[in-house]
């Protein structure tokens, strides 16, 4: 009974405080919390503190984070899924020469002296062992010359103006001069060695003709920016290519992985013949054909017309 009376008072005191503390507010001093009156109100509030605390990411960086996660568990031969394909080349399809910090009127771009090979101007972006990324200037009439990606995936965004295109596949386990080439034009020998008639008493080196293979073409137009990313694969889509700037133009490449001569991955350049040029036993196409196919030749070294420029590279920087 004691424990009960004892309660009982406690709580009659409790309640007489607490009429006091309505008839007199002040004698209550923990604050009682607002209504929240226009909830829509509150989620505009919070909306914009969000939109605040968010960073907007450049599209160049937004390139490089894309490459990241779709090269990540890459290699040589290795082809990224269809789904991180797609989602790169979605990322390339928007980037503007803006993004990159060029314009038609900067000087990588002037014409060039009449009767001048113009040098190709080259913006190093971004290399690693998985992925590299660099935008090629070109100026009217460049020509970056015919070039293989052995074991890479590469993607080419036209940044601005008008480039031609002309790639080419190797034939499955099509014919080459060690396999019945019977007819051998002496004029498409242009870089082969000859030897010295005027040193008789000495003896000559045996000269090796580079390999000649038969490729087809995959791809032989103009593209005009802006255009949709052109991608080539290891075995496919035009592995071999040649740039030919039909107007001032700038080319964003990606590739995956990179040229590494450590690791074999090595840039080789090329001839492509008609081909009429070269007669192989067994081997016959319809006349209509012939322009699809080409016979190619290893060039053996750069050549020497190529000139390439390293410029700075001015646009947004990339959070590595």
């Amino acid at each position: 009974m004691g424990i009960e009376t004892s309660v009982a008072k406690k709580k009659e005191k409790e309640e007489f405080c607490e009429l006091e503390k309505e008839k007199n507010p002040i004698l209550d001093p923990s604050p009682k919390p607002k209504a929240n009156t226009n909830s829509r109100g509150g989620k505009k509030i919070r909306r914009r503190q969000q939109q605040k605390k968010t960073v907007m990411v450049s599209p160049v960086q937004k390139l490089y984070d894309t490459c990241k996660e779709v090269f990540t568990f890459g290699g040589p031969g290795i082809v990224p899924p269809p789904d991180k394909i797609e989602k790169l080349k979605a990322v390339l399809d928007d980037i503007k020469p803006e993004d990159v910090g060029l314009s038609p009127e900067m000087p990588y771009f002037r014409t060039p002296a009449a009767g001048r090979t113009p040098a190709i101007r080259y913006l190093h972006l971004h290399e690693c062992d998985k992925f590299s990324m660099g935008i090629f200037c070109l100026r009217p009439s460049g020509v970056i010359p015919l070039h293989n990606h052995p074991g890479m995936t590469v993607f080419s965004k036209v940044l601005f103006g008008e480039m031609h295109i002309k790639s080419y596949d190797w034939v499955v386990n099509g014919p080459s001069n060690g396999s019945g080439v019977v007819t051998y034009s002496e004029a498409m020998q242009p870089e082969i060695q000859q030897p010295d008639v005027n040193r008789p008493n000495i003896q000559q080196p045996e000269i090796q003709q580079p390999p000649i293979q038969l490729a087809k073409v995959k791809v032989n137009s103009n593209f005009t920016a802006p255009c949709d990313t052109r991608i080539l694969y290891p075995s496919d889509g035009g592995n071999m290519h040649c740039f030919t700037a039909v107007t001032a133009c700038a080319v964003l490449d990606v590739l995956g992985p990179p040229y590494s001569d450590p690791d074999g991955r090595h840039c080789t350049y090329y001839y492509d013949f008609p081909f009429a040029n070269f007669s192989v036993d067994g081997v016959s196409v319809p006349d209509e054909e012939r322009e699809n196919y080409a016979w190619l030749q290893d060039r053996g070294r750069l050549p020497e017309e190529f000139v390439v420029v390293g410029e700075l590279y001015r646009g947004p920087k990339i959070e590595i």
